[in-house]
């Protein structure tokens, strides 16, 4: 994603009514796929867990809205402040900005950039909470999401995308958020993952996601919405870049698709709906960082590539033993590696920028810089993300308790259920009281004692 850059006033841009528009559609496009995320992960739940999830994503999207107008936008976008970070006064409430002042060297204004990359910060924390299903105090996620995109998320989209941030200068390739949002959210979910613990009854008792329609809609969802979040990262639709991602957008992602069920069928015998949601989820992971760097036959390649390792990370937890419930760690986390390690190799020197990869003659320079990018971004996000979650589990308390668990989080965080099996209908309104009597019966004949 191209940061703001300075531009001498005679060849300042003017403002494209075409651009603000294509960018205002993908804003939205991105905002749908945090309720399509709901969607995907309230569907591989248990039926006693689905509010929950559902609620754990939509949070988010009240929480870092207000955080990104009071002082997100300004960390993560505003003037460099040695490398790390960025602040700019005008920025803080975005009181400081005309309504047709331009985002530095393009042709959107400042506020339809702020409003697109909003979309981005929502959707990164609720990305984590698929790794902590069924088990933590709802007031606990939504104070570790305040303190996570203040520490970490503001932070590293300034590395990666601000102009001025040591990855950026450096030359790290991340279109559209491989490390600042999916390694990002990956490492955070197992960074928290082993402060709270397993699940009860993990390895032992069966958590089958209980409604695979509910997975495939959001995983459709979240595949329609990536367009946005994919296509919409070069800014504008001037110069084709754009095109050429969103075709990659969809290339890799039904290569992911193929190479997932592939390896399912040749692995476990069958092809799954599980299988064809995640394996989607996966290709739309690793082909976000390198979209812009590849051609359509290098997006086939990285999507196979990610189908078949993501669908061989979702089993590392049983091996290793962390509680990663709905697989962010194997989908994300590796997926995001993936993506942006193979900038490295496929990136054609021809599309978003001249740097090539080792297969099109450019060397290892850009594999290493990838290779920074990985590691800084996974091993920061690790380390805090664990520090602000073991500080929480040992305040306020980062889990329910042991009944609650068992019993249903939805019930105890939410006072509600996903679905009424009594047939009354009316979610979380318990009927108490006893049915009028039916006055039209005829009368029972009195029991005459001997």
């Amino acid at each position: 994603m191209p940061p703001g850059i300075t531009t001498l006033a005679a060849d300042a841009p003017e403002l494209s009514a075409a651009n603000t528009g294509f960018m205002l559609i993908c804003s939205a496009l991105v905002m749908l796929m945090t309720p399509g995320l709901a969607f995907f992960y309230g569907g591989m739940v248990r039926v006693k867990s689905t509010l929950n999830m559902l609620m754990m994503s939509f949070i988010s999207l009240g929480i870092v809205t207000v955080l990104w107008v009071l002082y997100g936008f300004s960390l993560a976008f505003g003037s460099d402040v040695g490398s790390v970070i960025g602040w700019s006064s005008e920025y803080v409430g975005l009181s400081g900005i005309g309504v047709t002042e331009l985002w530095d060297g393009y042709t959107i204004p400042v506020y339809v950039f702020a409003a697109f990359q909003l979309m981005f910060a929502v959707l990164t924390p609720a990305l984590i909470s698929g790794a902590l299903a069924d088990r933590v105090k709802f007031t606990a996620w939504a104070l570790f999401i305040v303190l996570w995109v203040t520490v970490v998320y503001f932070p590293v989209a300034h590395w990666v995308w601000g102009s001025g941030g040591w990855l950026f200068e450096m030359g790290v390739i991340d279109f559209a958020g491989g490390t600042a949002v999916h390694i990002n959210a990956g490492a955070a979910a197992l960074g928290v993952i082993l402060v709270i613990g397993k699940r009860i009854g993990f390895k032992k008792d069966p958590m089958r996601p209980h409604s695979l329609p509910l997975v495939m809609l959001g995983a459709a969802l979240l595949w329609f919405g990536w367009f946005g979040f994919n296509a919409g990262s070069w800014l504008g639709n001037d110069d084709g870049v754009g095109a050429v991602m969103f075709l990659n957008t969809q290339v890799a992602t039904a290569a992911a698709v193929l190479g997932w069920l592939v390896y399912e069928k040749l692995r476990h015998g069958s092809f799954t709906t599980l299988g064809a949601a995640s394996g989607a989820v996966a290709g739309l992971v690793a082909i976000t960082p390198a979209g812009g760097s590849v051609s359509p036959l290098g997006a086939i390649a990285i999507g196979v590539i990610a189908g078949v390792l993501c669908a061989m990370a979702v089993g590392l937890k049983y091996k290793f033993g962390y509680d990663d419930s709905l697989d962010v760690v194997g989908v994300h986390l590796v997926g995001g590696i993936i993506g942006s390690i193979l900038v490295g190799f496929f990136a054609t020197g021809g599309v978003q920028s001249d740097a090539a990869g080792l297969f099109y003659g450019g060397g290892v320079d850009q594999l290493g810089k990838q290779v920074v990018g990985v590691v800084a971004v996974l091993a920061y996000s690790l380390v805090v993300s664990a520090v602000i979650a073991l500080a929480i589990h040992k305040t306020i308390g980062m889990r329910v308790s042991e009944d609650d668990e068992i019993s249903g989080i939805d019930q105890v965080e939410h006072a509600e259920t996903a679905y009424d099996f009594s047939g009354t209908g009316g979610g979380s309104v318990s009927r108490t009281t006893a049915p009028a009597p039916d006055t039209t019966a005829a009368p029972k004949a009195k029991k005459v004692d001997a």
